[in-house]
């Protein structure tokens, strides 16, 4: 009874704090919002599909259109960006389970080199630029970082939506896009002790050795969980229980990712390997793509076009914003291309390699974030950053679509 008294008590409480991310009614706003987002990216995702566009460049647009970009129907808000991060902890896992392991652990050295020499190559890139404009060396360092990462969702979702996930590329892609997110943490890492004392070389050793940590623990509980599942799988067959228990996981590995000094993502990516070979994957994929697709990666993929704001644009940020943009696309695109072909990919899937790393996501808006919080870098900044994330996860998916093509030529 007692329990029951102190639920209900709390219930006022956690209306308020809908309230104050804008929400004024659970059963009102919130679920108007949630049902136009819905109805909206999947009438768009139709209408691109239609016109042989990836579904993912429908889903975005249809954010951008109800964001305060251009008719401002629906304000971003706590409530909405934290369901959109279930979706992408959600599409990471169900890639993860998606993988080849075996073709993956034969490309881990080839996606080490494709990672380092495309974010060499976007980190120069954007620091030339950043001086270009007058920025000092430091934050023109910043601004290198923030566009040196990639967004692994939404390639996924391109890859998945065009069943070339398992291809040797698209495995090379993976591998490269989870180096991709520790070597950047890393950066950010050096970067944020950075100053008239340079860089702490005990915490970034810290940082290196958590970050070991976590990978030990996530190969010895992967390892034990895969062993798991198979012998229940052996015992009572396919039960529903095994999903509940796989995402149970899953939020459990993005947790502790994070606890370590990763990102969330890097976390589900890994749990979802876990189970990529096991005798129950078939049924472990329908239900978590069912999960994920009719909820959470529709409010994800428009949860990015709500944030965007053209708000504080100047001449001079717009020309800024525009060569940060081409070189956002350009370094990765030649970058991990040429990564790739010295691993020995043919030109067609080297350019596939450079397609698919173009894309930026929330990893760059985390850093940009902590870099305006700590004061490192001006908030002026944030529309331009906006601007390459949007153009670059609108693109990358386009040209996906042409590289995987049958008339894409180039051996």
């Amino acid at each position: 009874m007692w329990s029951f008294c102190a639920i209900f008590n709390l219930f006022p409480q956690v209306v308020y704090n809908i309230e104050q991310v804008g929400v004024c009614s659970m059963d009102t706003q919130l679920l108007f919002m949630i049902a136009l987002i819905l109805l909206s990216t999947k009438i768009f995702s139709l209408l691109s599909r239609r016109v042989h566009l990836p579904q993912v460049i429908g889903a975005l647009l249809a954010g951008v259109l109800l964001g305060p970009g251009v008719f401002g129907l629906i304000e971003p808000n706590e409530v909405i960006s934290t369901i959109a991060g279930f979706g992408v902890i959600l599409l990471l896992f169900s890639a993860g389970m998606e993988t080849d392991f075996g073709k993956l652990r034969h490309s881990l050295k080839a996606s080490l080199i494709i990672s380092v020499l495309g974010i060499v190559a976007a980190l120069g890139g954007g620091f030339a630029v950043a001086l270009l404009f007058g920025m000092s060396p430091y934050e023109s360092f910043f601004i290198g970082v923030v566009i040196a990462s990639m967004s692994t969702s939404i390639t996924v979702e391109a890859l998945q939506e065009m069943g070339k996930l398992k291809t040797k590329s698209g495995t090379a892609i993976l591998g490269a896009s989870l180096f991709d997110d520790i070597i950047v943490i890393i950066m950010l890492a050096m970067i944020m002790n950075m100053g008239s004392d340079g860089i702490s070389i005990t915490s970034v050793a810290m940082l290196l050795l958590r970050i070991a940590a976590f990978f030990l623990l996530a190969v010895a509980t992967g390892v034990c969980v895969n062993k798991f599942f198979n012998f229940m799988y052996g015992k009572w067959g396919s039960k529903g229980r095994f999903s509940i228990f796989a995402v149970a996981y899953c939020f459990l590995m993005a947790f502790l990712a994070e606890q370590f000094g990763l990102a969330d993502i890097t976390g589900a990516y890994i749990a979802g390997i876990a189970f990529c070979n096991t005798r129950c994957i078939e049924s472990l994929e329908a239900k978590t793509h069912t999960l994920s697709y009719m909820f959470f990666t529709p409010l994800f993929l428009a949860n990015i076009g709500l944030q965007t704001s053209f708000d504080g644009l100047t001449s001079t940020t717009i020309l800024f914003t525009i060569m940060l943009t081409v070189v956002a696309i350009i370094s990765k695109l030649v970058g991990c291309g040429i990564g790739a072909k010295i691993c020995k990919f043919t030109g067609r899937e080297s350019l596939q390699v450079g397609a698919g790393m173009i894309a930026r996501g929330e990893v760059s808006f985390i850093v940009v974030s902590k870099g305006i919080l700590a004061g490192y870098i001006s908030s002026l900044l944030f529309p331009s950053v906006i601007v390459v994330v949007l153009v670059t996860v609108l693109i990358a998916p386009l040209l996906l679509k042409v590289v995987y093509t049958d008339k894409t030529k180039l051996e």
